[in-house]
Order: structure tokens, then sequence, then C-alpha cells
């Protein structure tokens, strides 16, 4: 449900028609959403802890549905404020709360399968725009703009407070021994930190930034796939759309194929991968002229931008354990909302001040060539806690 946010763009043209906003004011109530979808995570995620999951489920639902239902009373009142504090603050609440719930509990369900359990949960969260843009123009040609942000803040709200209902930590001893004992392989520590001693760590911030800067690549190629693709290989309109949906996909089903291959490579060599994958398919949307393998590369790169949100919470959970992994998991959130102004917001300014992509492609390099220097201390690192002989 909330994985909805990523369709705003289906919103954007009939919202400016109805209401005479400019396209950039209702775009930034996504940006303004996101935002607060990683700043809210850092306290829902202490929450979950503290309360369970089915209790920040429930706020979500409330939060979500209401910001929803109230995005559609400022697009018949044409009140652009309302439109932040609506979808933007309150549904960006929703978010982060239902984000980390789901997330950090299915890791306690699977701990033997972390890469795979993160990996559908949050494929959900990717695919979700494939189901909501066709059904919300649908409902636009049929009851209009306001109406259907009604319909959906109702639907939104009773489908997550239903499901929140289910969300449970598995209680002491409920799963299989077998399970617990395959699943302390993953740790690379041997700890089980709290929330407030993970963040106190080197490692913990070692991992933001590479989450950070994971984030900053892909949504900033997100934000541009279309016009870029068309600037710099004559790509044609209707080509770039479609392409535009296949980036879903791979987006999508990255999240799935990076986190269940980080269960049998692990989660410092898959991030390591992940990084050089980016840096050689960056270079190629550099000197590659050709529509076909320029679609290709971008197509790889949003395989990577998937990975990077499906293997950051099994990483977490290896590295600092379970015992607060929700709180965790909201912590590193953080670095999403601020990639989610840096990395469009870089891409679009260069792009009109000098006309071109090439700069900004040349800084995501470098900048992901920093990320896969810091993996591979980390991978060392982990490398001589796990060898005996070493210590």
């Amino acid at each position: 449900m909330i994985g909805g946010v990523y369709a705003w763009s289906v919103f954007t043209a009939p919202i400016v028609k109805q209401t005479g906003w400019a396209e950039t004011s209702v775009s930034f109530a996504f940006s303004l959403a996101i935002f607060f979808l990683g700043m809210s995570a850092a306290f829902m995620g202490r929450l979950v802890e503290k309360f369970g999951p089915t209790v920040t489920g429930t706020i979500s639902s409330i939060c979500y549905g209401l910001g929803v239902f109230l995005t559609g009373i400022a697009i018949e009142n044409q009140q652009l404020w309302l439109l932040y504090l609506a979808y933007g603050v309150i549904g960006g609440l929703g978010l982060g709360a239902g984000y980390v719930t789901p997330v950090s509990t299915i890791i306690r369900w699977f701990p033997d399968k972390r890469g795979l359990a993160t990996g559908l949960a949050i494929m959900g969260f990717g695919f979700a725009a494939l189901l909501t843009g066709p059904v919300a123009q649908n409902l636009m040609a049929n009851f209009g703009v306001s109406n259907t942000f009604y319909i959906l803040g109702i639907f939104y709200f009773i489908v997550m407070l239903i499901a929140a209902q289910f969300i449970k930590k598995p209680r002491a001893n409920e799963l299989p021994k077998a399970v617990v004992k395959k699943a302390s392989h993953f740790s690379l520590t041997g700890q089980n930190m709290t929330a407030n001693e993970a963040v106190k760590t080197p490692i913990f911030w070692a991992l933001w930034l590479m989450f950070f800067i994971n984030i900053t690549t892909g949504i900033g190629l997100v934000s541009a796939a279309s016009p870029m693709a068309q600037s710099m290989t004559n790509m044609s309109v209707s080509v770039a759309a479609l392409m535009v949906g296949i980036l879903g996909l791979f987006n999508g089903f990255g999240c799935l194929a990076w986190a269940t291959l980080s269960d049998y490579l692990g989660r410092p060599k898959t991030y390591s991968a992940i990084f050089i994958l980016d840096i050689v398919m960056l270079i190629i949307l550099v000197l590659c002229k050709t529509p076909i393998i320029f679609a290709l590369a971008l197509c790889l790169l949003l395989s990577c931008y998937g990975a990077g949100f499906s293997v950051i919470p099994a990483y977490l959970g290896d590295v600092f354990g379970t015992r607060e992994l929700g709180a965790i998991h909201g912590y590193i959130l953080t670095a999403w909302a601020a990639a989610g102004m840096v990395g469009p917001v870089l891409l679009s300014y260069t792009h009109q001040i000098l006309h071109n992509y090439y700069v900004t492609l040349i800084v995501f390099i470098v900048i992901d060539i920093l990320a896969f220097l810091v993996s591979l201390a980390l991978q060392r690192a982990f490398a001589g806690i796990q060898d005996p002989v070493k210590n």
C-alpha cells in the first residue's frame, strides 16, 4: 500500500490541470513525503521495539490513509500548503512507520534467510507503482482527481489497518532451533547491540555513508531517466517511456535478486559487487550513445538501487544483531531522507546550468568509487573478526 507513493508522477499532470499550480510545486510534495519517510523512520523504528509492530502498523495506516484523504481536500479547495501538510508531512510519517514495521519484523521470523525475506518485503514496496498507476488513472477518469484521493485514502486505511493486526514478533522459543542455529552463522561480529550502542560505532556510519551514496545515485537517475536517455542517445519519447516502465521492474526484481544472493555471498561482498556494477554502468552511460546499451546500463543501475534497500536491513542484522533492529534500521533510513533531496536536486541543477548530464554522472562515479572503498574496508574488517588466526 505505502509503495503507491512511487506512482506520484501519475497524479502530477491532473493536479496541475485542475489547480493551476506549477508542476515543480506539485512534485515537491513527493520529495517532502520521502524526506519525512526517512526522518520519521528513525523514531518509528524505536516505537517498533518499544510497542511492537502492530502498534506502529496501525499508526502507519492512520497517518497514510489520512494524508492521502486530506490530499483530496487540498486539491478540491486548491490549498497548496495543505497538500504539503497532508501528503508530505502526515503521509510521510505514515510512510516511515509503514516501511520499518514489516521489514524489521520479517527478519526476526526468517533469521536464516534474512536477504530473501527483506528482498520480498521491499520488492512489494518497489512494485506498488505498477499497480497503483493504472488503478489511479482509471479512478481519475471515472470519479475525478479529488474523489480518487478520497477513495484511495479510505482503501489504504482499511487494508493497512487489517494487515497491521497480523504483524507480530516471534515469541521466545517460537522459532525452530535449527533455524536459530543456522542464523547464527550470519553474524559478522557475534554482538547483539542496542540502537544507541550501534550508532556510536564507526561501522554504523560507514554503512550509513554507503547507503546514502547508493540512494543518491539511484534516485537521481530515477528522477531524470527519460529526459537523460532522450538527450544523450536521441531516444524517442515513446521508447523512453517504455524504458521507464522496465526500469521499475528491474528496481523491484533487483531488491529480491541481490538480497537473495547476499544470503550466499555474504552482505559485505554483495555490497562491494553492487558498487562495482554501479561504477561500470555509469561509465557506460558517459561513453555510450547506443540507446539499447544505454537502457540496459540504466536497468542494471536501477537493480543496484533496489538492492541497496533490501540488503541493508540484513547487513545491519549481521553486524548489530536483531535485538533492536527496527530502531537501527530506522536510524539508517535517515540516509534516504538526505539522498532524496541531494540526488534529484544535484542532477536537475547541473543540467539546468550546464545543459548536459555528464558532470553529474562523473560525480556519481567518484562517490561510488568512495563507497566501494568503504565497502572493501568493511570487508577486510569483518574478515579479521571472523578469522581467529588473525586475532
